[in-house]
């Protein structure tokens, strides 16, 4: 059974970071891109960042591009967003997923990942 297990969310202010940590159980992390999404209330889930299996090519939605950062560490099952000056508008539930297929590049759309944690919050206050 494939679990990803969230955490690291909470509340902060404009300008301030978080850092959000997702572990893989159930299938061999190190051989799977990841990527991170967030949804909004009563926005659709979109793209925020993803990681090859080996972390050695990463892509972003411009929304964060230059303030977020995605790394992992495959001795830890594990997958990082490092988040930087943050806004109000990065305001929603974070979900980490891993990715459908073997060694590929991570995919910008849901459709690409086959396995979602439960996701955490972040709320960014003005």
């Amino acid at each position: 059974q494939v679990q990803l297990v969230e955490s690291g969310g909470g509340l902060v202010q404009t300008g301030g970071s978080l850092r959000l940590s997702c572990v893989v159980s159930g299938r061999t992390f190190s051989i799977y891109p990841m990527g991170w999404f967030r949804q909004a209330p009563g926005e659709e889930r979109e793209f925020v960042a993803g990681i090859t299996h080996n972390g050695g090519e990463t892509n972003y939605a411009v929304s964060v591009k230059g303030r977020f950062t995605i790394s992992r560490d495959n001795a830890k099952n594990t997958v990082y967003l490092q988040m930087s000056r943050l806004n109000p508008e990065d305001t929603a539930v974070y979900y980490c997923a891993s990715g459908r297929f073997i060694g590929t590049m991570p995919a910008m759309t849901s459709v690409g990942y086959d396995y979602w944690g439960q996701g955490t919050q972040v709320t960014v206050s003005p």
